[in-house]
């Protein structure tokens, strides 16, 4: 009997970052389930990427436990497995105001999708994950590590993201390996539902601000989730990885 190819789930990933690590895994020949409750990036997703025997998209709320315990199912029936799960949905905008004027909505609205999705993701796979001694991803941010003003909800969130992933790999080892990825300027304009057909070129000074040269791109985070799910990283759990181009380790101060 054939074996049937690995399985990987993403969350948000209809675009933006996840629709580059969907494509990425479509790349090596994986199969995907991509969940996303924005309705229209998963139409485009699906014409842009499209393959009915590799890839299936549900449109899904993360923060809501009945949407996910159906999306998992539904993935699991489909895949008749489950190897990595990639939790990157989130409410990516990180600006809410000064923190006298954040509503108690706004913030537990970015605490709900963006932590608590991730919590429910794992509290619904790691059953199928175990199985096939998979292992998690979660998307956080190099907004956990270091701030701009009045982005009090989004880096709680991703600070508890990073948290959350050393927690599971603690208490999932050694049946299934949690890891973290925190990107910092991805250019996402390309990925996402109406990207403009030419978008506006990044200037020198963007790409040259970053030590490594560049802005980042989807791929450079897509190939980290790769290494992180593959049989090469065995040995590694609990981890949360800086993708930005070297600028968390740049000491910047005005003239």
């Amino acid at each position: 009997m054939t074996q049937q190819p690995p399985v990987i789930l993403i969350t948000g990933g209809a675009q933006g970052i996840g629709k580059g690590i969907a494509a990425h895994f479509l790349s090596k020949g994986w199969r995907v389930v991509v969940l996303d409750q924005d309705a229209d990036a998963i139409k485009s997703c699906q014409q842009d990427l499209g393959n009915p025997d590799k890839l299936l998209l549900i449109e899904t709320d993360v923060s809501s436990e009945p949407e996910v315990v159906s999306a998992v199912a539904e993935a699991v029936q489909w895949g008749k497995r489950l190897d990595a799960l990639v939790s990157n949905a989130g409410i990516a905008d990180p600006h809410t105001g000064p923190i006298e004027k954040l509503e108690l909505a706004q913030w537990q609205r970015r605490i709900d999708v963006n932590l608590t999705g991730a919590f429910l993701m794992a509290k619904h796979a790691v059953p199928h994950l175990r199985q096939s001694r998979g292992s998690i991803v979660n998307m956080a941010s190099t907004r956990a590590l270091q701030s701009e003003p009045d982005s009090e909800a989004y880096a709680a969130s991703k600070g508890g993201l990073i948290a959350l992933t050393h927690a599971l790999a603690m208490s999932l080892g050694p049946d299934v390996r949690a890891n973290s990825i925190s990107p910092g300027w991805i250019d996402v304009r390309a990925w996402q539902a109406h990207a403009p057909a030419s978008p506006e070129p990044l200037s020198a000074s963007d790409h040259a601000q970053h030590p490594s040269g560049r802005v980042g791109t989807p791929e450079d985070v897509a190939a980290m989730v790769a290494y992180l799910v593959s049989p090469e990283a065995q040995f590694v759990t609990g981890q949360n990885f800086v993708i930005d181009g070297g600028m968390t380790r740049k000491m910047i101060y005005q003239d």
